[in-house]
């Protein structure tokens, strides 16, 4: 990234949107000074407030391990959650492998500037924000620390126009470091995480670390999604179990949080994402499908956000 990409993150793309002047809700977070706080600090917090205010609920999509198809779920149940009619946003904080661009056929998409911030990509009701779109190329490493990539994550809730969503889908990078704490920090209350696993014991037990994660936070799981459980045969549909199944509903029954479901490995999904095709949208119809909205249900039936005074 030169000069110019980093500043569309920085200081040259802030909001024009409300900071909580017209909120009447004295228990809101932003309605009065912290100790010690300065002006500048102040109304950043306030500015960030003011855009979260307008989403009603917040999901993290994590898991203590990679290469389990943290992804692909988060795509599919941000895409999910539009076609069931919700205006939904999808926010990649994977900031050194962001790869819901490539998931969404959006590689080359890039970030304007409008009135009141910097403006997502859209795809149907689904806005997309990712460090994909600030990249020249899309090789380039990102070698950032950790507190350059907490700003750059604060920056994507606070200066980007989302407007008015039922649903943020944020996309964290596998394991418990910064950008999920800078998620769980920056965005108070966050309605909670989706972790993601294979049956294997190998994976379950660094996922395990994502639960106890959520718990020393105080962040709730919504609940397990069991990966890559059982292989669809492309031509038979018979479903052959590769890997050890049912891990994912074992370590959520020993944790004592929900489980959502298991999705099959499945050749089409992984053909849909090379070619930038949401799965659940262009293969509607297949059983996989089916199994990924069964995931999604349950996030449907989350309690509405409590109105403002």
């Amino acid at each position: 990234m030169d000069n110019t990409e980093k500043s569309a993150v920085s200081g040259a793309a802030r909001s024009k949107a409300s900071t909580c002047d017209s909120c009447t809700d004295s228990s809101c977070s932003a309605a009065k000074r912290q100790l010690n706080e300065t002006d500048q600090d102040f109304q950043e917090r306030r500015a960030l407030q003011a855009r979260l205010c307008r989403i009603d609920h917040k999901i993290m999509v994590m898991s203590g391990k990679g290469g389990v198809g943290k992804s692909t779920v988060a795509v599919n149940l941000a895409m999910g959650l539009m076609l069931a009619g919700k205006k939904v946003g999808l926010l990649d904080v994977d900031i050194h492998g962001p790869s819901v661009p490539t998931m969404l056929g959006l590689e080359g998409a890039t970030i304007d500037q409008g009135p009141e911030g910097l403006l997502p990509v859209e795809l149907g009701n689904l806005k997309v924000m990712s460090m994909g779109f600030l990249l020249r190329n899309p090789d380039d490493a990102v070698i950032w620390r950790g507190p350059v990539k907490g700003g750059v994550i604060k920056q994507f809730l606070k200066d980007v126009a989302w407007g008015d969503l039922d649903y943020l889908i944020i996309d964290a990078p596998p394991g418990t470091g910064d950008e999920p704490l800078s998620v769980c920090q920056l965005i108070n209350p966050i309605d909670g995480a989706v972790v993601v696993t294979t049956p294997q014991r190998v994976a379950a037990m660094d996922v395990r670390k994502s639960i106890t994660f959520c718990a020393q936070v105080g962040m709730k799981v919504l609940g397990v999604v069991e990966n890559m459980s059982g292989f669809v045969c492309p031509k038979c549909g018979e479903v052959t179990h590769i890997l050890r199944s049912g891990g994912g509903k074992r370590m959520a029954d020993d944790m004592g949080v929900p489980f959502l479901g298991s999705i099959p490995i499945d050749p089409s999904v992984a053909e849909a994402g090379d070619m930038g095709q949401a799965f659940v949208l262009h293969h509607a119809s297949s059983p996989t499908a089916v199994l990924m909205r069964s995931v999604i249900a349950p996030l449907l039936d989350l309690p509405a956000p409590a109105p403002q005074a």
